[in-house]
């Protein structure tokens, strides 16, 4: 029985090698067959082109690329095609300013080239490394590497550059699993209206977004390494670049890391700081966000399990006209956090159709969530504006321990409205309260919380600031002699239930008080 096995298996094996070696009529072509020569210095892109071409042509299968340094231009996916870059296989953006050759041009959309509706990058998808477009069942997997060498990380429309990794617009049924990206251009993935789609086990490493998920459905991203420290790690979007305000639903994150270290530096495995600033000056990015893309709706989304390291918070953003509810966060931890811990913003930045009108956000959980050593610049922000507020919001076992160290004028600051401004952290400013700052809310619960700092810290722990609807339970919050731990103005249905030294309390109505 064992020799019949191991026949089997060598059998299998030797139609492998024949197949790898050989163009194939039952679904692997390797692109060396077809005139690639994986050298990194001959442009391999027609080769490459060809044989999905005839992949395509015969229905459909997978094309290989064995170990091997394939320098290309535009590769153009197709439906039924899988791309496999194998171990020591590495495709690389070619630099049209080297050798001869050009991306693809980038394809017109007057939602973003003219009236602005979202940037550049986030307008086109041809102009990119590897690009698909109203495709279905497509993946691109293997151990190997794409390496964004000559790609462009800012919004030059100049003819032939390209800027992205990989970007697939309006397609459905969509693997990405395994490799690697460096230094990936302005996105390393942009996927724009991609439905059932599939991202697992990437190591991205690169110079700005690693992966934003645009006006998609159905989307599962797990037990990725996502190190960016010029710009967001992995982002979701909803903007306007379709045409029409389509959603961004049903969506899974888990197991996922985030990182600011030096770029380049997580893939080499020495992981260095030197880095101070990001390109918007301010600290190294690396995070999850919602936004700032925000024109349909954010829906149905959980992320779980996930680590961020050096980089800033979890930011939450609807500021386009955006719907932003039924939300989970749970078994989060973060380390080194360079601005807010946590950025919930409703805003009325509103650029997008006339007839837009401001967003909500509500129903949001986050549970289970340590935080250790973060900035004692900010503390965590939950903003609306007059008349618009963040809704249902619940805290539950979070544990914060800040840097501290903040000066008793730094309490004193008067936090600006900014309506229709940018949102981020950085352009608050510093903020009063080293926990939570909290203006124009309503429904907000925060059980079982630990705030710390190391340093002594001169800001009260909470501020609320036009708040309906504000319940804190078994909190224990650590505050320097003399400051308040709640800061109230303007707070109705107030309530405290063991909190630190606090008798048990229910407030209706404060105009503004100190605890």
């Amino acid at each position: 029985m064992q020799t019949k096995y191991l026949f089997t298996g060598l059998f299998i094996f030797l139609i492998f090698s024949i197949q790898a070696q050989e163009t194939s009529f039952s679904g692997l072509y390797n692109v060396k067959n077809y005139g690639a020569a994986g050298d990194g210095n001959q442009v391999d892109t027609k080769f490459i082109n060809a044989a999905i071409n005839d992949a395509a042509e015969n229905g459909g299968g997978t094309v290989f690329f064995p170990a091997g340094k394939y320098l290309c231009f535009s590769i153009r996916i197709k439906s039924n095609i899988t791309l496999f870059i194998d171990q020591g296989a590495t495709i690389i953006a070619a630099n049209m300013d080297e050798v001869e050759g050009a991306y693809d041009a980038p394809e017109p959309n007057i939602w973003g080239d003219s009236l602005k509706y979202q940037d550049f990058g986030h307008s086109h998808f041809h102009n990119s490394l590897i690009w698909g477009e109203n495709l279905e069942n497509i993946s691109i997997v293997g151990p190997g590497l794409i390496w964004g060498k000559g790609l462009q990380k800012w919004g030059n429309p100049k003819p032939g550059l390209g800027n992205k990794s990989i970007s697939l617009k309006l397609c459905k049924n969509v693997i990405l699993r395994d490799f690697s990206i460096l230094h990936g251009g302005h996105f390393g993935i942009l996927a724009t209206g991609v439905d059932n789609f599939t991202i697992d086990n990437l190591k991205i490493d690169t110079n700005r977004d690693a992966i934003d998920i645009d006006c998609c459905r159905h989307v599962r991203i797990s037990n990725c390494s996502l190190n960016t420290p010029n710009d967001d790690a992995l982002v979701l979007k909803s903007s306007f670049a379709l045409g029409y305000a389509a959603p961004t639903e049903n969506i899974t994150i888990t197991n996922c890391a985030v990182l600011g270290f030096d770029e380049g530096t997580f893939l080499d495995g020495t992981y260095q700081q030197t880095q101070k600033q990001a390109p918007d000056r301010g600290s190294v990015t690396g995070r999850i966000k919602f936004g700032t893309e925000s024109n349909g709706a954010f829906r149905n989304i959980t992320i779980s399990n996930c680590t961020f390291e050096h980089c800033r918070g979890l930011a939450l953003e609807t500021v386009d006209g955006a719907i932003l509810e039924d939300i989970t966060v749970s078994n989060i931890v973060m380390k080194d956090i360079l601005n807010a811990p946590f950025f919930f913003r409703l805003g009325r930045r509103m650029r997008g159709p006339d007839e837009l009108e401001v967003g909500t956000f509500k129903r949001i959980l986050v549970d289970n969530v340590i935080v250790h050593n973060s900035s004692s610049r900010y503390g965590s922000m939950l903003m609306g504006i007059p008349g618009h507020n963040i809704e249902d919001v619940v805290f539950s076992n979070i544990w914060i321990r800040i840097d501290g160290g903040a000066p008793e004028s730094q309490a004193l600051i008067e936090v600006s409205e900014l309506e229709d401004g940018y949102p981020d952290p950085r352009n608050f400013g510093e903020i009063p309260a080293y926990g939570f700052f909290i203006r124009h809310a309503q429904n907000i619960q925060m059980n079982n919380i630990a705030l710390e700092f190391e340093n002594t810290d001169m800001r009260p722990v909470f501020i609320l600031d036009d708040v309906k609807g504000a319940d804190f339970q078994n909190v224990k919050a650590e505050s320097a002699e003399g400051v308040p731990v709640f800061w109230l103005k303007n707070v109705t249905d107030f309530s405290i239930h063991r909190v630190n030294q606090f008798k048990d309390q229910q407030l209706p109505e404060i105009k503004e008080l100190k605890l």
